[in-house]
């Protein structure tokens, strides 16, 4: 059977001599899908203007990066001469690995429009009853599904991008089979280094690291609020550990992060919309084969085994001695500078210069209030006077006067109108909240 569309294939027969009997799956290229697609691309890139007009800025950087990685995605999804080399270089990176069976290509029955691969029988990852008749050990393919990826994104650099359940079975021996090489993807070294140090951070629980991996990978935006991430972060990883997340505190903090007084502070770079996809898909199938899957406790022990930890560990330590090196070279300068610095002072020849930095223009503000209270003080002695020597039209003018300068001297003491707020969720205030209702 052919399926002619480029979606999940279908098991045919390839007739060639050599091939006469064997069991393929075949993807044939829909008639006229490109027109169609190009289409449908166009009215994403006419909608897109309107849409990011009722978006922050974060939302719409996220919103055109996503555009555009689905544009390029789809056009590539339609390449079966790419699909075909993606799925060769990623089953010759599992090769010897038998946890997984990966599809070999038939390149004399493959071109740009068609792809044949050999098939591969197994049963649907999600089919969860199926696995237990089977005597399948379901928490052992959670794991090994999630090394495959992690390696794919951290090791190789090329991933398998589309890992819902209709492409991925498992066999009666417990090994995982992956299909559809459509949506694939590369991790650039910077995201990849970027990558592995955040999930050594998440490994060792390390927030602030964690933060710093996200903002340096584009993900975060440097002005969130980080007191607020922290609690994010650390509620992310209490549910990846297949932990009971408290309701209460997740309604409370995703309810800070929505409010208007908050910019959105996630973004969505081109770079990573893929590997974010991957993370995201791979987690519910895993949480479907075991609901108590620990993500955590797998990515660290895959991250030790293959030395990040270690390593980051090692360049901690390296990192360190040269800010010690570099204290003790400044201790040493110091001394000497400091016996001249005490020696002058001794001398009475010791001068001291003070720059002042104004930012905020302070001293403008201040210059300027002192102007207005001065000419407001000489323009109601004006008034006063000119009204006393019966001259009204003066005190008049000398009256239009003063309040003019009063509006000016007014409004120079006014501060934008703004909302200020503060977090007002930690773990403490969350007991309190709760004593009191």
């Amino acid at each position: 059977r052919v399926q002619a569309e480029s979606e999940r294939p279908e098991q045919g027969r390839a007739e060639t001599n050599a091939d006469a009997g064997r069991d393929v799956a075949v993807k044939v290229r829909r008639p006229d899908i490109e027109d169609l697609v190009r289409a449908d691309l166009r009215v994403i890139k006419w909608s897109l203007p309107l849409l990011l007009y009722f978006v922050d800025e974060a939302r719409s950087f996220s919103l055109e990066n996503l555009a555009e990685e689905f544009s390029k995605t789809i056009r590539e999804e339609m390449d079966y001469e790419r699909e075909a080399e993606m799925l060769a270089e990623i089953r010759s990176n599992f090769a010897g690995d038998d946890r997984f069976l990966i599809p070999a290509v038939l390149e004399s029955h493959s071109g740009p429009r068609v792809l044949t691969m050999e098939y591969i029988e197994g049963t649907k990852i999600n089919d969860v009853e199926a696995l237990e008749r089977k005597g399948i050990d379901r928490t052992e393919v959670a794991e090994n599904l999630e090394r495959a990826y992690l390696q794919m994104i951290m090791d190789d650099g090329v991933f398998h991008a589309d890992p819902h359940p209709g492409n991925l079975a498992v066999t009666d021996d417990g090994r995982i089979v992956l299909y559809d090489f459509g949506m694939s993807g590369r991790v650039d070294p910077f995201v990849q280094e970027k990558i592995i140090e955040f999930y050594v951070a998440v490994a060792n629980q390390n927030i602030d690291a964690i933060l710093d991996a996200l903002i340096e990978i584009g993900t975060l935006s440097p002005d969130a609020d980080r007191g607020v991430m922290a609690e994010v972060m650390e509620i992310a990883i209490q549910d990846a550990r297949g932990e009971d997340v408290e309701q209460y505190r997740v309604n409370q903090i995703v309810g800070q992060i929505e409010d208007s007084i908050y910019v959105f502070p996630f973004r969505l770079p081109k770079n990573l919309a893929l590997v974010l996809r991957v993370a995201t898909v791979v987690e519910g199938v895993c949480v479907t084969l075991d609901e108590d899957f620990d993500f955590i406790s797998t990515a660290t022990d895959y991250l030790t085994e293959q030395g990040y930890r270690e390593e980051s560990i090692r360049q901690y330590l390296d990192e360190t001695g040269r800010q010690l090196r570099r204290s003790g070279e400044s201790l040493t300068r110091l001394a000497p500078k400091a016996e001249r610095a005490l020696d002058r002072l001794d001398r009475d020849d010791l001068y001291v210069r003070i720059g002042v930095e104004d930012k905020e223009n302070v001293f403008d503000k201040l210059a300027r209030r002192l102007v207005y209270g001065m000419l407001l003080t000489m323009s109601l002695f004006s008034m006063g006077v000119l009204y006393a020597l019966e001259a009204p039209r003066g005190s008049i003018v000398a009256a239009i006067f003063s309040v003019l300068v009063a509006i000016q001297l007014y409004r120079s003491f006014r501060s934008p109108t703004s909302i200020g707020t503060r977090p007002q969720f930690t773990r403490q205030n969350l007991r309190q909240r709760r004593g009191e209702e």
